[in-house]
């Protein structure tokens, strides 16, 4: 298999001052790259990125969600609804995927979830 060296998700904005305030201030998020268009931030050991840029929206952001995995779901719904953010649901249990998680919609209405995995480890490949 070839090498992948890093990992970028871009998001589509029409207001990248706001969606910066909320990367950066909300979500806390260290930019690694201004483009002026585009804004690129560090997401997990300089090797996943979430790029914000500049452009028209599809239709609907429907259809993507951008997941930020975490041990600390409940503290981060606390975070974000202490912005006086509202969030989709409070923390809840699907057991269906086994994982514990919420939702909350950044300001072009992308759907972000925060989620914990009920088992551990997660990721099948580290267990055989």
């Amino acid at each position: 298999m070839l090498p992948i060296a890093e990992q970028i998700t871009f998001l589509y904005t029409r207001d990248i001052a706001a969606s910066a305030r909320f990367y950066e201030e909300v979500l806390g998020l260290e930019l690694a790259l201004d483009q002026g268009g585009c804004r690129i931030y560090h997401m997990v050991g300089r090797k996943a990125y979430l790029g914000i840029c500049l452009r028209e929206l599809p239709r609907t952001p429907d259809g993507v969600i951008f997941t930020v995995v975490t041990p600390n779901v409940d503290a981060w719904y606390e975070h974000i609804t202490g912005h006086g953010i509202p969030c989709d649901n409070a923390p809840r249990v699907t057991p269906e995927y086994g994982i514990y998680h919420f939702f909350v919609r950044d300001p072009n209405g992308y759907l972000i979830e925060f989620q914990r995995f009920l088992a551990d480890p997660w990721d099948q490949s580290l267990s055989s």
